[in-house]
């Protein structure tokens, strides 16, 4: 197996990038983060082969599109071994057909900095 490539988070990376995303969504009403990335098959097994995934942040809150989710908030919404590759900044509200890419695909961390929501 070979060892993650620091340019995408894993485990507790991924969960502190999601809080730090979330907060900075809170400022930017218009905007929606989406992020792609993959899971585990089994969380416990890191050899099984990943499945992709679909996440988007909007106002403070992260929703996952591909994949159902735990009711608890306090629950990590990402399993264990969850990389995440990329994220593409949105024109909100969306709109099915006629979405409006402002930014990306690029890598998820970019978007920590809050100049880049703009």
């Amino acid at each position: 197996m070979h060892p993650p490539d620091p340019q995408f988070p894993t485990g507790e990376s991924v969960l502190a990038l999601l809080a730090g995303l979330e907060e900075l969504s809170r400022n930017h009403p218009d905007r929606v983060l989406r992020l792609r990335g993959t899971l585990p098959l089994d969380p416990a097994q890191q050899t099984h082969p990943a499945e992709p995934f679909e996440l988007l942040i909007f106002r403070g809150f992260s929703s996952s599109v591909t994949h159902p989710t735990a009711f608890d908030p306090d629950s990590p919404l990402l399993p264990e071994g969850t990389q995440i590759s990329a994220a593409e900044l949105l024109r909100a509200p969306l709109k099915p057909g006629e979405e409006e890419v402002l930014a990306g695909p690029i890598s998820p961390q970019v978007f920590l900095d809050s100049s880049h929501w703009r």
